[in-house]
């Protein structure tokens, strides 16, 4: 358990760092291949469609994630955290996450995220 956790806090940390500088090939490596994302404008897209998005460079800076959550349910994992970052206009941005892990043979995946702001 205690090497899934160290796992899977460094695989939430790759995954906000891929968010902020549009790293769709580390997303390309630890998204399932039925991973969905629930996105804060309420679109839902399936993982073709967040790769797409995610090539998009973002316009906020200083993405970072705290209050993270981890619940481990055997080869099932959920995250929840909030998320701080830099508007385009300076101003503080925040929001929250889900992301929910599946382990798939042997390796921790993404299957589910779920994004609010």
């Amino acid at each position: 358990m205690r090497n899934d956790l160290a796992e899977l806090t460094s695989l939430n940390r790759d995954y906000v760092n891929s968010v902020q500088h549009s790293d769709v090939k580390r997303f390309d490596e630890i998204l399932a291949a039925d991973f969905y994302c629930s996105n804060p404008d309420k679109s839902l897209v399936d993982r073709a469609g967040f790769l797409k998005q995610t090539a998009v460079p973002v316009a906020i800076k200083n993405l970072e994630a705290h209050d993270v959550k981890i619940r481990l349910m055997g080869d099932f994992a959920i995250i929840h955290a909030a998320t701080r970052y830099t508007m385009p206009d300076g101003t503080p941005g925040a929001g929250r996450y889900t992301d929910v892990w599946a382990r798939q043979n042997g390796r921790w995946l993404a299957v589910s995220a779920h994004v609010s702001r």
